[in-house]
C-alpha cells in the first residue's frame, strides 16, 4: 500500500493539483488512504446524497418516483446540460429527473428534486448514514448564485483572476456543501451492500449511476469492456472531482472518491481530469494485489 500511495501523490503531483482519495473494497474493508478525511467541496458529487434521500423517501412511501412534475423554462437553474439548456417547458416523473441529474449533472433537474424533498432531508440521510463530515448548506443554484455574487461586476470573465477564485465561498468546505473522500465511499459501499436503502431502490440507485455519461475521469483508469465503473462527477471552477464504484468480473467491487483542487483557473482541465482515472486505477490495483 505505501508504494501505491507513493505513486498516487505522485500522480497527484505531476498533474498539478491536490488530492485527496479514499478506496476501499466493499466486501473485504481493505482500504487505502490519501487524505480521506480533509473536508472537501463535494460540487455536483452532492447530488449523490439527494438521489439516495429521494428513493429512501420513496421507499418509506411519502413519494411516488413516478409523480410527475413541471419544469418550466422561467426559475430554471441555469447548468450547461439536461433542463438547464433547454428552453421549453417540459412535464417530466421524479425518477427521470432524477436520471438527468445524474446522468449529465443537470442543475435545474437536481434543484426541481430539491424543491420536492427538501435540504434538511438530506442532510437527515447523510447523517442516518453516519456520514459526520457531509451536509449540504445550499441549492444548486444557491451555490451558483454565491460564485456570481462573489466574482463581482466583471461577472464569468474575472474567474479566470485567481485571487478572484481564492475568494469564492464555493470553494470553502466550511461554507459549502461538503463531505470527505471516506465519507463519500462509506455512502457508495452502503449502496452497493443494500445498507442505504431497500434493495429495489438500491437496485435503481446503482442504475442511474452507471448511467453517467462522462469517461473522461474516473472511467479512464479502467478502459475494459468486462469491468463496469458506476460514478458521479463534481465541478466547480479549480475543483475537480468523481466519486464511484469500480467492479470487476471476478466479483471485486471498490468504492473510490477522489477529490482535486488546481492553481490554474482554465475552464479546461484535461491533466486534473485524467489523474483521477490514474489514481483510482492506483489504488483499486494495490486493494486487488496479493497481500
Amino acid at each position: 500500500m505505501t508504494d501505491a500511495l507513493t505513486r498516487i501523490h505522485a500522480a497527484f503531483a505531476d498533474a498539478g493539483v491536490t488530492g485527496r482519495l479514499h478506496a476501499v473494497d466493499i466486501d473485504s474493508g481493505a482500504q487505502l488512504d490519501a487524505g480521506a478525511d480533509q473536508p472537501v467541496c463535494t460540487a455536483s458529487v452532492h447530488k449523490l446524497c439527494l438521489l439516495v434521500t429521494l428513493h429512501e423517501q420513496a421507499a418509506a412511501g411519502f413519494l411516488d418516483l413516478t409523480e410527475q412534475v413541471e419544469c418550466p423554462p422561467e426559475g430554471r437553474t441555469a447548468g450547461p446540460t439536461g433542463l438547464a439548456a433547454m428552453l421549453d417547458g417540459a412535464r417530466l416523473s421524479l425518477r427521470d429527473l432524477a436520471y438527468l441529474m445524474m446522468s449529465v449533472s443537470d442543475n435545474a433537474a437536481a434543484d426541481l428534486l430539491l424543491a420536492r424533498v427538501g435540504l434538511d432531508a438530506v442532510n437527515r440521510t447523510t447523517a442516518r448514514l453516519g456520514l459526520t463530515g457531509t451536509h449540504a448548506v445550499h441549492t444548486f443554484g444557491e451555490l451558483l448564485a454565491t460564485i456570481k455574487e462573489d466574482a463581482g461586476p466583471g461577472g464569468a470573465r474575472s474567474l479566470a483572476d485567481p485571487h478572484v477564485v481564492a475568494r469564492l465561498r464555493a470553494l470553502d468546505p466550511a461554507r459549502t456543501n461538503h463531505s470527505t473522500p471516506r465519507d463519500m465511499t462509506r455512502l457508495l459501499a452502503a449502496v452497493w451492500r443494500d445498507e442505504a436503502c431497500t434493495p429495489e431502490h438500491g437496485a435503481a440507485i446503482r442504475r442511474v449511476l452507471g448511467l453517467q455519461v462522462w469517461p473522461h475521469r474516473l472511467a479512464s483508469g479502467f478502459p475494459f469492456d468486462d469491468v463496469h465503473v458506476a460514478g458521479k462527477t463534481g465541478s466547480l471552477p479549480t475543483v475537480r472531482n468523481e466519486v464511484g464504484v469500480v467492479e470487476y468480473p471476478d466479483g471485486g467491487r471498490y468504492a473510490v472518491a477522489v477529490f482535486t483542487r488546481t492553481a490554474r483557473t482554465s475552464a479546461l482541465q484535461p491533466a486534473a481530469d485524467a489523474v483521477i482515472g490514474t489514481a483510482a486505477r492506483l489504488a483499486v490495483d494495490a486493494l486487488r494485489a496479493p497481500q
